[in-house]
Order: structure tokens, then sequence, then C-alpha cells
């Protein structure tokens, strides 16, 4: 079922009370988890998916996805930490993941943003252009 209006507007507002010192709270989430198992708000799962979306796209601001394809070092990390820490300035924390289809190379996701240095990312792109 498709959000209406009222309920995206409750799990907007509901997501502004889950912030502590401009992050999300793991209390603050639980305080309102417990808000909408006391209250019962018309149709409880559709808050519950949209508020989920909300809490899940802020989260992700905060992680780089590291996908490679072959072994990264910690210190490599650490330098993709400290460079994503310094654009976004806020604290971002690096997780790798193998993913064998780069071949070569690198992809990290910051939240929506995708900034790639690989080797099926360049040979996409000539493949597009010919």
């Amino acid at each position: 079922m498709a959000a209406d209006k009222q309920t995206k507007l409750l799990a907007k507002q509901l997501f502004k009370l889950s912030f502590v010192s401009g992050a999300v709270s793991t209390e603050q989430v639980g305080g309102v988890l417990g808000w909408i198992e006391k209250h019962q708000p018309r149709h409880p799962l559709t808050l519950l998916r949209s508020y989920h979306r909300l809490v899940a796209a802020e989260l992700a601001k905060s992680r780089a996805q590291v996908e490679h394809a072959g072994p990264v070092s910690d210190d490599a990390l650490r330098l993709i930490e400290s460079a994503m820490t310094k654009k976004y300035q806020r604290p971002v924390a690096a997780v790798a993941q193998s993913n064998a289809r780069l071949l070569a190379g690198l992809r990290v996701r910051v939240g929506s943003d995708l900034y790639e240095s690989s080797v099926a990312g360049r040979l996409a792109a000539f493949s597009a252009s010919v």
C-alpha cells in the first residue's frame, strides 16, 4: 500500500525526533518504535516502512561501502574514511565488500553518491561511447 500524505508526514516528524546532536540515536529510534506500538497510528506498517527508509538513508550517509575486486588494505580503507570524512564534514566509516565483477579497482558508495575507479566502470563508459 502506498503511503498517504498524513502517513508520510508522520514518518518525517518521527524521523526528526530520532536525532541527538545531529546524529540518529538508537535510544530515540527505540522511543519512536515504542510510541508507534503504544499508539497504533493508522496504517502502521506503511508508517514503519516510510520511517525505516528515512532512517536507513540517513545512516547510509555515514557509511562508505567500498567494493573491491582484489584485496584492499586497512590503510587504504582508513585513507578512504579520511577523505570522505573531510569531503562530507561528518564522520564516515569505510566498510569493505568484495565484488569480483569489478575486475580491478574500487567503487565507493556514500549514501546515494557513487565514486568509481574500476576497470568494469571504464569498460562500461567506453562501450556506451562507441
